[in-house]
């Protein structure tokens, strides 16, 4: 019975390693490897170290390999699961598996067929496969495979509609992206292209100057961060635009370079990309809504100011007008200054200025300025690749619904934004349901920190653009958001944000939407990352479930702490959640090691919109503050909702 239940210790495999009678501690690892189990380092030399310490001596027999095995595999809240279905606790039959899936996986529609494919996909047992059998070795390989993730399967790939206006969707947006770290010194890197577009993000940022020898260079302008030609970044964007994804890519000009360096650009823009680059009207016609995600498939759009309209492009379309350019005179708004135009304003106010000018505010109401006007040129053959991403600026919600056409998109500063999610949302949302909106980090976050994407979203704003390079909780929510739908960072917003004449208010929700009973068991942990104080493989775990979603909907629950224990930590505590708005709702596993009563640490996360939730028992990876996956450390837990 010992060796039938752990058949892989019985394998040739582990006799071979063990015919010289013992092994140290780096080939214990290699077996494991090689036995397909996946495992932390530091857990696994712990545990080693603990049973030579016991013994005296520098090596393990194979009795110690098994024992070291079965603390790390054969988990005891699994075989507790195994055993509630196995009448004998050995083998799971057929039909007692279709039991479990059916009862406790939510798998209604779980048959012979079903069991047959996980059976021979997880059990590593010949004869027990041949019996069509599952013993508890795979029964543990399948409760911590890709089929009991959290995770929905289905929403692993594209499953939404994808023929709806441009305008209908969420949209994976960058700032700054070639920088890859701070915003005022750091360097700018072609990688922060690359790893934006690896990750699924479908508009970049390109801040464009004028450079020597008429070569337009990308750096964040008037500040001290490093320059990359523009070509070398359109050649990086070309090599891994559609590696993700295959719907479209914006490239957000802001253009600071001269008509003559413009031109150039235009030139790059249409050798590089070639056929990628979208640079006509869809059958030339002017469009009364924008084309969908599908219609644009592997195509590269430009955002940039425009002279003149699309008629006038298509019009002049096999023309030559090479150095002819164009003008726009603009309106310069006292708050596009406040939001410093996207850059870092260069000489903050001393603080007497800055209290003269409050106090002038607060004691005369200012008298009525002309406003500033600027005049600003533009090569024709540069704005003539703008197509259906014009770049126009925000007077306000009610001249846009007059004047703005379909394909002119805004962009407004978080701090601007965010005074019309808090005292004009519907409004907002009025907007975002016509047009493209972009929100972009106000010019003071020096240190190109993020904001929380989540109250933008809310009002359906497409283009959230946050720094990807910047760890933390925004991005994390926005790695979260964009899971869904296949990866492809395009995700269809609510009906109730598509709506033109919409009622939706994230400030009042009722009514609008079917709210969800959430309960999350959370079960285990297992492999956690150690504390950075632990000398050992040790660890304080308490996880926190986060939501995250309209402000009713916010929320924060914690469990105990497990004391000491990375390793296996068990908890078994049962949380309770009402999501009114689920449809805009992130949920975030947070795991901290509690250090003291005031402070955590950071040991992984995972973030997953909640109508991304499976039921049932599933597990959770987890990953770190820089996004990568902290493979095996996970959590184990059963979820329910209706």
């Amino acid at each position: 019975m010992e060796e039938n239940r752990y058949p892989p210790l019985g394998s040739p495999l582990c006799h071979n390693e063990f015919r010289s009678g013992k092994i140290d501690l780096d080939s214990t690892m290699k077996l494991l490897d090689k036995l397909q189990i996946p495992f932390d380092y530091v857990h696994v030399k712990h545990l080693f170290k603990k049973t030579v310490d016991k013994r005296k001596a520098p090596t393990i027999n194979i009795e110690d390999f098994r024992a070291i095995y079965r603390t790390l595999v054969h988990r005891p809240e699994f075989h507790e699961l195994f055993c509630t279905y196995s009448p004998n606790q050995k083998i799971l039959a057929e039909s007692e598996l279709i039991t479990f899936l059916k009862k406790e996986q939510f798998e209604t529609e779980a048959n012979e067929t079903t069991a047959l494919e996980i059976i021979s996909k997880y059990e590593p047992i010949e004869e027990v496969k041949k019996r069509r059998e599952m013993s508890f070795e795979g029964f543990i390989r399948y409760l911590n495979s890709e089929d009991c993730s959290i995770f929905r399967k289905d929403h692993k790939i594209v499953y939404q509609d994808m023929s709806q206006p441009l305008c209908d969707y969420f949209i994976s947006s960058s700032h700054n992206t070639y920088l890859i770290s701070d915003q005022l010194i750091g360097p700018s890197h072609l990688w922060g292209y690359a790893s934006a577009l690896l990750k699924g993000c479908r508009c970049l940022e390109i801040d464009c100057w004028d450079g020597s020898h008429n070569e337009p260079v990308v750096y964040h302008g008037h500040t001290l961060t490093s320059k990359i030609s523009f070509s070398s970044v359109i050649h990086v964007i070309d090599k891994y635009a559609f590696a993700a994804s295959e719907y479209p890519i914006v490239l957000s000009l802001e253009n600071h370079c001269s008509p003559k360096q413009q031109e150039v650009m235009a030139d790059y823009l249409e050798n590089i990309l070639g056929n990628k680059l979208l640079s006509s009207a869809i059958d030339d016609v002017v469009p009364t809504e924008l084309p969908s995600p599908e219609a644009l498939k592997f195509k590269i759009l430009i955002k940039n100011k425009k002279v003149g309209t699309l008629e006038e492009t298509i019009l002049r379309k096999g023309q030559d007008s090479h150095g002819e350019t164009g003008e726009i005179i603009e309106e310069v708004n006292p708050s596009d200054e406040e939001e410093g135009d996207e850059r870092t304003p260069l000489s903050p106010l001393s603080p007497s200025e800055t209290s003269k000018r409050k106090h002038e505010s607060e004691s005369t109401p200012p008298p009525r300025k002309r406003p500033k006007m600027k005049k600003i040129k533009i090569a024709i053959e540069l704005s003539d690749l703008v197509i259906y991403t014009k770049s126009q600026k925000f007077e306000s919600f009610e001249q846009s619904r007059e004047s703005q056409k379909c394909y002119e998109n805004n962009s407004i500063g978080e701090t601007r934004a965010r005074k019309f999610v808090k005292n004009s949302a519907q409004e907002f949302i009025g907007h975002t349901a016509r047009f493209i909106t972009r929100i972009y980090p106000k010019g003071t976050r020096a240190t190109s920190s993020n904001y929380n994407p989540q109250e933008f979203w809310n009002v359906g704003c497409q283009m959230v653009a946050l720094n990807f390079q910047t760890p933390g909780l925004p991005m994390e929510l926005q790695n979260g958001k964009f899971l869904d739908n296949g990866g492809c960072g395009y995700i269809l917003k609510p009906a109730f944000l598509r709506k033109l004449n919409s009622t939706f208010n994230p400030h009042k929700v009722a009514g609008e939407s079917t709210p969800v009973a959430l309960s999350i068991r959370l079960i285990s942990g297992h492999q956690l990352p150690r504390s950075n104080l632990s000398k050992s493989n040790k660890a304080d775990p308490l996880v926190q479930i986060e939501i995250y979603g309209v402000p009713e909907d916010q929320t924060k629950k914690q469990s105990s702490v497990a004391k000491s224990n990375a390793l296996n930590p068990r908890w078994n505590e049962t949380f309770t959640f009402t999501v009114q708005v689920p449809e805009l709702a992130l949920i975030r596993f947070n795991v901290e090691d509690q250090i003291s009563l005031t402070g955590n640490e950071f040991l992984g996360q995972y973030t997953l919109p909640v109508q991304s939730l499976s039921k049932g028992y599933r597990n959770i990876p987890l990953y770190s503050k820089a996004g990568d996956s902290l493979e095996p450390a996970s959590l184990f837990v059963y979820i329910w909702y209706y």
